[in-house]
């Protein structure tokens, strides 16, 4: 498999299990994926988050009940088989990474989920940033990444 690195925010995964602006590009970077092209990366945080965005869709009417429990299982369960396959690389919540948040907070006075994003991204050394935040995104080319955002 390349070692190359596509990192996702949670604005981004959302993308592939919510027809969205941008979902065809998440799709396109996911097959990507399962051909061996690029392994995808993500924080552990964003799991949590990403549930939590699926959740606030169906409080709000966005998403059907029936569509909800759908998309969070195929979210949970294609998580679990791209870490078997090796396809995913999972970020934990280290030290190391929590202080380099409080250093991007700092520097680009951003929201703390977000700066951990761009350090969790650092911390895999990912070459691609894929997020639909355009602070966000310009952050990231800052430090050195191939930023894209999702429109």
């Amino acid at each position: 498999m390349s070692a190359y690195v596509a990192y996702l925010d949670t604005s981004a995964i959302v993308k592939r299990y919510i027809l969205e602006h941008g979902s065809d590009e998440v799709a396109a970077l996911y097959s990507r994926a399962w051909g061996g092209d690029v392994k995808l990366s993500f924080s552990l945080w964003n799991i949590g988050e990403a549930l939590g965005v699926f959740d606030k869709y169906h409080r709000r009417g966005w998403i059907a009940a029936s569509d909800y429990k759908l998309v969070k299982g195929r979210f949970l369960d294609e998580v679990v088989r791209m870490l078997k396959l090796g396809v995913l690389k999972l970020v934990p919540l280290r030290l190391s990474i929590v202080v380099d948040t409080w250093r991007l907070i700092e520097e680009h006075h951003i929201y703390e989920a977000d700066a951990l994003q761009v350090a969790s991204a650092k911390y895999v050394k990912a070459d691609e940033f894929y997020t639909a935040d355009e602070e966000l995104c310009d952050i990231a080319a800052t430090q050195g990444f191939k930023a894209k955002r999702l429109t």
